[in-house]
């Protein structure tokens, strides 16, 4: 492992991409292709937490998702729903805390929001990686609800509106109190971000991949750390000193 372990992402973003051509390029269902995913995600979250990185936040179905076919729909739900459990008891072995972040109270069943708040629960007190699960997430329904609960701050008195400022909006969306990703990677050399985290990606490094997500193994993660190493970060202008002796990415 050629990675530097003192300059490591603090969070890393992954959209999920491919399984859908890596299950057709195997002559496999698209079924297997999610139930494949899935399993890669359980492995990527562990060999996160045994790196030290202390957020992982992972696109798994998008408020847009909907529109894909029903039988595939009600399979990821079915998978969603059957993982969730055993998924948590696999990630609260290795103190892993696991987090949803998204619109669960739109389309999503009682019984998979069931199982959802008992994973939160049930991980809620470890101490090692989050792992936030973006799931019926939409990048600019987030920003909605924040300027609704900004809203209701100012009309409630809670809030002056002269206040108002880009903490206050960092505060209030699913993410707050959470270090921004320094790292996104979207797999399957898809070049957009396709309304992921639009107000916590203004000063990620990007990094696209050209394989599959379930192809995606511990090796090509590691690339992909080297790759964010190996950059210049810089935050709105001309890099300081102090930037470029912490040189990432």
């Amino acid at each position: 492992m050629d990675i530097d372990m003192n300059n490591l992402p603090k969070h890393i973003a992954i959209i999920m991409d491919g399984n859908r051509r890596w299950a057709k390029d195997r002559g496999l269902t698209t079924k297997e292709g999610h139930k494949a995913g899935s399993k890669n995600l359980e492995n990527i979250a562990s060999f996160c937490n045994k790196l030290g990185i202390k957020y992982l936040t992972v696109y798994a179905f998008s408020t847009e998702n909907w529109k894909r076919s029903a039988e595939e729909v009600a399979a990821l739900m079915l998978i969603m729903k059957a993982n969730m459990d055993a998924f948590s008891r696999r990630v609260d072995t290795e103190n892993i805390r696991i987090n949803v972040i998204g619109d669960l109270d739109n389309k999503v069943s009682p019984a998979l929001r069931k199982s959802i708040e008992k994973a939160i629960e049930k991980t809620k007190n470890n101490t090692g990686l989050t792992l936030n699960i973006a799931f019926n997430y939409g990048g600019r329904l987030e920003l909605v609800n924040a300027m609704k609960n900004i809203a209701k701050k100012v009309k409630s008195g809670e809030l002056d509106i002269d206040a108002i400022n880009e903490d206050t909006i960092s505060n209030n969306i699913y993410t707050a109190g959470m270090p921004d990703p320094d790292l996104l990677i979207r797999t399957s050399k898809e070049l957009r971000t396709s309304g992921f985290l639009p107000w916590q990606l203004v000063y990620t490094e990007f990094y696209f991949p050209d394989i599959h997500w379930p192809a995606f193994d511990e090796k090509e993660l590691t690339k992909a750390i080297e790759v964010y190493q190996s950059r210049n970060r810089r935050f709105g202008g001309r890099p300081d000193e102090k930037q470029i002796e912490n040189k990432v990415g």
